[in-house]
């Protein structure tokens, strides 16, 4: 009896080993790699509908001087050539919320003086009737240095102590937190950047074009305080007599993928077309530019750049443009296509000869 019971545990013994191979040889060897013709799942596409459209509109007459008399039976509103029934028409007094943007690094740090005394100007000039402000800081980073506030005095006193800040100059983030800000907002409000800069990025995460889509999308004007202008134009080598380009016109790096030509070169070093540059940027959103960042970011919105050269010229920058946002038309609309990808042109017309309208040149959708 125990010799058989031997015989049996022998037996499970030289059966164990030689049936290990074929165990294993059915156990997968680790993870499975998927077959060759299964792709992975694709991302959801995100899109966009633009239910309601808001433009405000800037007229002039040919002395620059502010037009206040106009009637809505005067303006007509065409998205991609098609006419839009306005809706909403106003003349200055839609309530306002302002993001004040200032770079604070240490490369403008000899103009703080003179950018915190705009803070009493804001204050009187931007504030009054039923106006939001909040303030935000630049130069490694953006900081909030004031949330929304009604108070004037509040507004005032965070730009007295606006700090010195580090070297670099976040400005495309700054200009994104501004956006988000506002984004926030209700779309009652008319939403405004102010921003008091120079023309340089270093080192943000956001490209400008995509600060310009969203700014476009959530109906936010741009307006910009230029604190540097004259350095490239102070460097700017003589004009070639043998050269293409017209008088003032100098050779640089077109955009990606376009041939360099003095048509390409006009757009990149004058104000000639800044506003298809503004829309050449919002549909290359990769992409990025060398010069006129902030006047792109203006035209691009429908707001404006005014170039400060002295401490003076900062505080008349800064009061044109608190003049026009009390005294700009809103328009707004429901978009007979706003669904569809790609950029919506806007173009605003008078019925009447001999003004300058001002007004944003569109949106993208994707």
């Amino acid at each position: 009896m125990h010799q058989a019971r031997h015989l049996a545990i022998l037996g499970a013994a030289l059966i164990l080993p030689a049936a290990a191979p074929a165990l294993r040889a059915q156990a997968p060897p680790g993870p499975i790699a998927p077959p060759a013709n299964i792709q992975p799942p694709r991302k959801p596409t995100v899109r966009v509908n633009v239910d309601w459209v808001t433009t405000p509109v800037t007229v002039r007459n040919s002395k620059g001087e502010l037009v206040l008399n106009l009637a809505e039976k005067d303006f007509r509103v065409l998205e991609d050539g098609v006419e839009q029934k306005i809706e909403h028409f106003d003349l200055g007094g839609d309530p306002l919320s302002v993001v004040v943007v200032v770079e604070n690094s240490s490369r403008v740090e000899p103009l703080l003086p003179a950018v915190r005394k705009t803070g009493i100007l804001l204050s009187q000039a931007v504030m009054p009737g039923d106006v939001q402000a909040a303030l935000v800081s630049y130069d490694d980073a953006p900081h909030v240095l004031q949330p929304f506030t009604a108070s004037g005095d509040a507004m005032e006193r965070a730009m007295n102590h606006l700090p010195a800040g580090l070297s670099g100059a976040v400005l495309f983030d700054a200009l994104s937190e501004g956006v988000d800000l506002l984004s926030r907002q209700p779309k009652s409000r008319r939403r405004i950047i102010l921003a008091m800069a120079e023309a340089k990025d270093t080192g943000s995460e956001t490209k400008l074009g995509e600060v310009l889509r969203a700014a476009q999308l959530q109906n936010v004007t741009i307006y910009c305080v230029g604190l540097s202008t004259t350095a490239a134009q102070l460097r700017a080598p003589p004009r070639d007599p043998t050269s293409p380009y017209p008088p003032g016109i100098s050779p640089m790096p077109g955009p990606p993928g376009i041939p360099q030509t003095p048509s390409t070169t006009q757009i990149e070093n004058t104000s000639a077309d800044l506003g298809a540059l503004g829309i050449w940027i919002v549909q290359h959103v990769k992409d990025s530019l060398k010069d006129h960042v902030l006047e792109v970011a203006a035209n691009a919105t429908g707001g404006e750049h005014v170039a400060a050269f002295k401490d003076s010229t900062i505080e008349k920058a800064v009061l044109r443009i608190a003049g026009e946002l009390h005294a700009q038309y809103t328009l707004g609309y429901r978009p007979t296509a706003g669904d569809l990808p790609g950029f919506h042109n806007i173009n605003v017309n008078v019925d009447r000869s001999g003004l300058k309208v001002r007004a944003r040149p569109g949106y993208y959708l994707e």
